[in-house]
């Protein structure tokens, strides 16, 4: 923050939270990444995908609105009940130093609060879908709660940040059709596979803070090798993206866009520089513009 100018952290002054909310709400808005909505972005992007490719013409606007919503308030829970488990990690990680909870911005007792009236919010929020989406969306709490331990027993942290961040695919489309069909199991792998490559990159500003205090990630186990294995991760990405399209026999400028989004994605691998902090965090953040290219494709392709 402004007193810290020497720390390395991705919380930075001068947007509109420091501008506009008062002091005693910066804290809870920071514990819900209102001033980093590229993680609401990641979350919601699939929850759309699944609408429109379920949908017969036009995606409804009304769905994709509470979705939106949904993205906001759930991914601020799970960044509380991340904090809340990490505080003291995070106290260690140059990047995380400055969070509410690490940095003593925040007691744990007021972001539990927080974290139960968001629950409580979503919960109220989806019970404006129908009985397949409800019961879809229940059992992703367990995700919810569970990602964030899991830095501390696998490598592959990431692939469980993938179940959790894609889920939204299956309740897109069961808000639609009220089931889960085999388009909908193809684009959630797809977001499985896109969210390794794009966290594996993200995991790189961390890598030597997360080495010395025994935090496991791909960006460490893959290491030199990252760019190839993120290269592969991207390239099932696009291949079950275009098996969902084939199944639902999508319009051929659904592949002339996918062929933009693979362009895209091979652009930001080729400038990626891992070993730079800030061009992990910037090409992390892209992604949001490959997941609507891949949105518009879709929309698209159902409506030619």
């Amino acid at each position: 923050m402004s007193e810290l100018p020497n720390i390395w952290t991705d919380i930075k002054t001068g947007h509109w939270l420091d501008r506009r909310l008062p002091t005693a709400f910066k804290p809870y808005a920071r514990l819900m990444r209102l001033d980093r909505p590229i993680g609401t972005w990641l979350l919601l992007i699939p929850c759309w995908w699944g609408i429109a490719l379920a949908s017969p013409r036009i995606p409804d606007l009304w769905l994709g609105f509470l979705f939106a919503l949904g993205a906001i308030v759930m991914r601020g829970a799970g960044c509380i009940i991340n904090d809340i488990y990490d505080r003291n990690l995070d106290k260690q990680v140059e990047r995380t130093s400055t969070r509410p909870l690490a940095s003593g911005e925040a007691k744990v007792w007021q972001a539990s609060l927080l974290l139960i009236a968001l629950l409580l919010i979503g919960l109220g929020i989806l019970s404006c879908f129908n009985h397949m989406t409800i019961i879809i969306g229940s059992l992703s709490l367990l995700l919810v709660f569970t990602y964030p331990l899991m830095k501390r027993i696998t490598w592959w942290p990431q692939l469980f940040l993938g179940f959790t961040f894609n889920w939204g695919a299956l309740m897109g489309w069961s808000s639609v059709t009220q089931d889960i069909g085999s388009p909908a199991i193809l684009l959630y792998i797809a977001g499985i596979f896109w969210t390794l490559g794009y966290d594996t990159i993200y995991a790189h500003q961390d890598i030597d803070d997360d080495a010395r205090i025994g935090i496991k990630s791909t960006a460490r186990l893959f290491g030199s090798h990252s760019k190839y294995w993120v290269a592969l991760f991207y390239v099932l990405t696009l291949t079950c993206l275009a098996m969902a399209g084939w199944v639902m026999g999508l319009h051929e400028s659904f592949y002339a866009l996918l062929i933009v989004a693979f362009g895209f994605l091979a652009a930001q691998l080729a400038l990626w520089k891992p070993a730079d902090r800030e061009d992990c965090l910037w090409r992390f953040g892209s992604n949001s513009n490959f997941g609507l290219i891949i949105l518009a494709a879709i929309i698209l392709g159902k409506f030619l």
